[in-house]
């Protein structure tokens, strides 16, 4: 059975672990996953992790959360292979630091990732 995860970041920290061909899972990367398999856990991870990408900008910038299906959930440590990787989730363009948190972030397919960063 594998395990969806939503890896909070940036565009800068995308861009540089796109490069790698990685995204790595640090101590201070709080990853999420749903409880539940159903569209309901599964959009509270993702917003849960798009807050914790909030806290990772240095004011105005883009929420970013990286969605990957994995065998177990992620160490810090580890490496997460872009072939694991299902999808990018993103706001379409900076937005202000004081902005709602709700909104919704638009959804990148892997392919898509070098159009976002």
């Amino acid at each position: 059975m594998s395990v969806r995860v939503y890896l909070p970041t940036t565009i800068d920290r995308l861009r540089a672990e796109h490069a790698e061909g990685a995204f790595a899972v640090t101590d201070d990367l709080v990853v999420v996953d749903a409880t539940e398999d159903d569209e309901e856990a599964e959009y509270a991870a993702l917003m849960t992790a798009a807050d914790a990408s909030a806290t990772m900008l240095d004011g105005p910038g883009r929420r970013v959360v990286v969605v990957a299906e994995l065998e177990a959930e992620p160490q810090a440590g580890w490496t997460v292979p872009l072939k694991r990787v299902v999808a990018v989730h993103a706001d379409t363009e900076d937005r202000p630091a004081d902005a709602d948190p709700d909104d919704d972030l638009g959804w990148f397919a892997t392919q898509e990732i070098p159009h976002l960063i």
